[in-house]
């Protein structure tokens, strides 16, 4: 029995898995928004999505306050799930976790995933810099812009006490967020890479996800679908279509 994961939760298991896809949740996110899509995945396909600490069933633990933090324990937890083809998908901020993953996994272990697939993040070079820091910003601002943004479980915006829980953690993935760049002189990738966005999201554009290119020595691919940042809650279907389809597994009848 494979044992039990702290940064990692199994989404939809398989007993006998074709391929396994790795889920980076965005920033102030966590592990259960990528729970609806377990049941739109084949049998062969097992999900699993990165618990950040310091929400959910990580709630007593302090956040992570840099990318290394999340990056080297989620690779840890990784290696042992190689014995399968492995992918990685990251939104947002999740994007920029889940490429230095997979660079560490390169450049550190000599391993590589299948494919990385990242969303609604403009590539290394172009990230979208905010006006104000979303970080330090006072709660009032922070909770307006999280509630425009969509994609946070809005009854927690509306009540005082659960803010006191929830904002923290907000407020350290925005701090990673702002203070990223991504090495110039780190591995670059050998497998492909595939960039999803919304084609109404004003952090991202056809030419911003295009720096994603250079990242890799294989192919490169980017797909635009109809909504903003959070275009893939709507757009679910076509995007795990989309996604199955560049893993050579069947979609779910």
């Amino acid at each position: 029995m494979r044992p039990a994961h702290q940064w990692l939760r199994v989404v939809k298991p398989s007993a006998e898995p074709r391929t396994r896809i790795v889920c980076f949740p965005h920033a102030g996110g966590a592990a259960s928004f990528y729970r609806a899509w377990g049941p739109s995945l084949p049998d062969g396909v097992e999900l699993l999505a990165v618990r950040y600490p310091g929400r959910e069933d990580r709630l007593l633990e302090p956040p992570a306050r840099t990318m290394e933090a999340l990056v080297a324990p989620v690779v840890a937890e990784c290696l042992p799930l190689l014995d399968r083809p492995l992918a990685f998908f990251g939104h947002s901020m999740g994007a920029s976790v889940a490429f230095e993953a997979a660079r560490r996994l390169q450049e550190a272990h000599g391993a590589r995933i299948t494919a990385l697939f990242v969303s609604g993040r403009s590539g290394p070079g172009r990230e979208s810099v905010p006006e104000q820091s979303y970080a330090t910003a006072p709660d009032r601002e922070l909770v307006r812009h999280l509630k425009e943004l969509g994609g946070t479980e809005t009854a927690a915006l509306d009540h005082p006490d659960l803010l006191e829980l929830v904002l923290p953690a907000v407020r350290a993935d925005y701090r990673i967020v702002e203070e990223y760049r991504a090495d110039p002189a780190g591995a670059v990738l050998d497998v492909p890479v595939v960039a999803y966005y919304g084609d109404e999201d004003a952090d991202t554009d056809a030419g911003s996800v295009a720096a994603w290119a250079p990242v890799t020595r294989a192919s490169f691919t980017a797909r635009a679908f109809e909504g903003g940042h959070f275009y893939l809650t709507d757009q679910q279907a076509g995007l795990l279509r989309d996604l199955l389809s560049r893993l050579g597994v069947p979609a779910a009848d």
